[in-house]
């Protein structure tokens, strides 16, 4: 017999989900993070309705709410400097509700606690060195003794972008060329509305700029350009992240009197998969299965989907194999539905160039008038409506 039905490696927001989700139902769970203590290090912090949604299904929206999530209640578009509207997503989207801001540490630290209290073991400042796929899966991991060997009916991926557990697996990574990137930081004591979410486009200087309010004057803002731009990292970049902020069409007065409240730091937009994240007794899920572009905020989301739809092939089939399998196929299929969609908004508001602006030239007028263009799949979420011909056409202004 296996040690545990399921050790996770990573105690983020995607490990702890699917280990609380499982061992609640019964299920021997181990959670296994290397980090004692977690961090800022700029992550995504803003949560789509659809990912809210997700935290409800998977029972872990009440722990996130009281303990560090925050609910700006709308939405504000800008082009450039002019306002095309805002509006209210929890009457808007198919999930009806507001999204969610919160401190990404506070939030790591809140769901390992609830997926511990649902009976999962946990063991945090531990590394694990290898994983081997067969028959019964094998854990090694490394603390402050000797290294240690468990067994597990299945493994999950759950390590991020830069996944150990993707490699070890034999799975095959894929990804788009580098297009642009996204800086972020956290700001304190801004004049920043804390009552709705702010997006800039500035899309013929391929600008991007986001506020995301986490309440009390506190908001994560994020500023994004091409990748033949120097990035920004450091408390010596604050200015021109600033700066550019400003230039792009964030009102210039939530700025004045902040201060930063964490590190300034710089993240490729690329997209990066996995082709059906399970093989072998090993699945991956959130980023270690699909990193998608974070311009579009949808990493923490589609995370949450990928914990969700997991735990729900485990506890519908007794062949895990089959479960295993059954995950990866929806899997690609969601994740499918957001890079193309995500392809349409790069090549409309941040792709540079004398084409691109005719694409623009002909889309934008009709999308400012008509917000329904919009593909809704990245407050929605993938499946919510079609992501076809018709809809691209749409979008682009060409019907």
């Amino acid at each position: 017999m296996p040690d545990y039905d399921i050790i996770t490696v990573g105690g983020g927001l995607g490990g702890a989900s699917i280990a609380k989700a499982m061992a609640e139902r019964g299920a021997p769970v181990l959670i296994i993070e290397r980090e004692a203590k977690f961090k800022d290090r700029v992550r995504g912090e803003w949560l789509a309705p659809w990912g809210v949604a997700e935290a409800r299904d998977l029972g872990i929206y009440e722990t996130l709410i009281s303990d560090c999530g925050y609910h700006p209640t709308g939405w504000h578009t800008r082009l450039a400097g002019n306002s095309i509207g805002a509006r209210d997503l929890a009457t808007t989207t198919t999930s009806a509700v507001h999204p969610m801001t919160f401190f990404h540490p506070s939030a790591q630290e809140a769901l390992i606690d609830v997926a511990e209290k649902a009976g999962a073991e946990v063991r945090t400042g531990v590394r694990v060195v290898a994983v081997q796929p067969g028959a019964t899966q094998s854990v090694t991991l490394e603390g402050n003794g000797p290294s240690e060997s468990l067994t597990a009916r299945l493994v999950i991926g759950a390590d991020g972008r830069g996944s150990m557990v993707r490699n070890w697996g034999g799975f095959e990574s894929k990804e788009d060329s580098d297009q642009q990137w996204l800086a972020g930081i956290l700001i304190e004591n801004t004049a920043a509305p804390m009552d709705y979410s702010v997006a800039v486009f500035n899309p013929f200087a391929s600008r991007i700029a986001l506020m995301f309010p986490q309440g009390d004057g506190r908001a994560r803002f994020y500023f994004g350009a091409r990748s033949n731009e120097p990035g920004m990292s450091g408390d010596r970049e604050v200015p021109r992240f600033i700066e550019e902020s400003r230039k792009t069409g964030m009102p210039g007065e939530y700025f004045e009197g902040a201060t930063p409240a964490g590190p300034l730091a710089t993240f490729s937009g690329a997209d990066s998969w996995v082709d059906h994240p399970y093989r072998d007794g090993v699945a991956l899920i959130g980023d270690a299965a699909a990193q998608s572009d974070q311009t579009w905020g949808q990493g923490m989301a589609l995370t949450l989907r990928d914990a969700r739809i997991l735990r729900d092939a485990l506890v519908s089939n007794d062949e895990w194999d089959a479960a295993g399998h059954a995950y990866a196929e929806e899997h690609d299929r969601q994740f499918r539905d957001l890079h193309t969609a995500e392809s349409w908004f790069t090549s409309i508001f941040m792709e540079p160039g004398p084409e691109a602006d005719a694409r623009r030239a002909k889309a934008l007028p009709q999308v400012a008038m008509d917000q329904t263009r919009i593909p809704d799949i990245f407050f929605s979420g993938p499946r919510s409506a079609p992501v076809d011909e018709a809809a691209r056409r749409r979008f682009f202004g060409e019907e």
